[in-house]
């Protein structure tokens, strides 16, 4: 058992961050690198990448958005419990070199992945400039340690409750007006990361992103997580999770993560009757 040392609700409740003891992986794990984690013997494997590692304390820290039956399930787990599996570090790390200015963009829990990425880019000595976004204000999660994890942070709210009134793309193509931006790294939702990457494009950026597509087994064997890169199947697994912003095909992606929607909710609301 896996167990778990530190719970905190975030976003209302809506998306939950956990500590989990797990000192080998603490020990190996890089920033962009991902777990599968699974509750119980006959649960849902699920891919998530790590926020946070502490080789010292064991621990890794992930943090989850609460979508379907076994993000719900995860929610019950209290301080004390534990998952019956954590496999990882999975994937390949993030690359990391000095290039000068960076962006890092985030959007949603998409700022949980950013942060350990944003933070080694700090530390190799390259000038970090952060842009993270959320709908509101209270959905918006760990901002004081993107803001010391970089040098430049700027905060935006679609309802314009706190930061700048509008999309991370806004601020994004500031930045690009003013400054020399040698690197582009955006994790979030499929369609800011979409647009980020149409907007570094044509400013001839280098973006890097991060993608979550569908995942069964995490080792290649299964094919589910493909993705079209630049007109090649590739697996976020083992190929990624990270790829050329410029070259995913992201309608193709966002039509495959759509394809159990009605599924998961179903799924979703039945365990929540059950629960309640």
């Amino acid at each position: 058992m896996f167990k778990i040392v530190k719970r905190e609700e975030m976003s209302e409740g809506t998306v939950v961050l956990n500590e989990i003891e797990a000192p080998l992986i603490a020990r190996k794990a890089k920033p962009g690198q991902f777990v599968i984690i699974k509750a119980t013997e006959d649960g849902e494997r699920i891919p998530l990448t790590m926020a946070e590692t502490d080789p010292e304390k064991g621990t890794i820290t992930i943090i989850y958005m609460v979508v379907g039956k076994s993000t719900a399930l995860f929610k019950t787990l209290q301080v004390g419990d534990g998952y019956q599996d954590v496999i990882g570090p999975l994937g390949k790390p993030t690359h990391l070199e000095k290039v000068g200015t960076v962006v890092c963009v985030g959007g949603g829990t998409g700022v949980a992945v950013l942060h350990p990425i944003t933070r080694a880019l700090k530390e190799v000595g390259n000038r970090v400039i952060c842009i993270i976004g959320a709908r509101s204000k209270n959905l918006l999660i760990l901002e004081d340690k993107m803001r010391a994890a970089s040098h430049e942070l700027h905060v935006c709210t679609d309802d314009g409750s706190y930061g700048h009134h509008g999309f991370v793309t806004e601020v994004l193509k500031e930045v690009l007006e003013k400054e020399d931006v040698k690197l582009a790294v955006a994790i979030g939702p499929v369609p800011m990361m979409k647009f980020v990457s149409l907007i570094t494009k044509e400013k001839e950026v280098k973006t890097i992103v991060s993608l979550n597509p569908i995942m069964v087994d995490g080792t290649g064997m299964c094919g589910g997580c493909r993705v079209s890169i630049g007109g090649k199947n590739k697996f976020a697994c083992v190929d990624g999770p990270e790829f050329d912003g410029h070259q995913v095909d992201y309608d193709e992606l966002m039509q495959r993560l759509q394809a159990y929607c009605e599924d998961e909710k179903a799924c979703h609301d039945g365990f929540c009757k059950i629960r309640s």
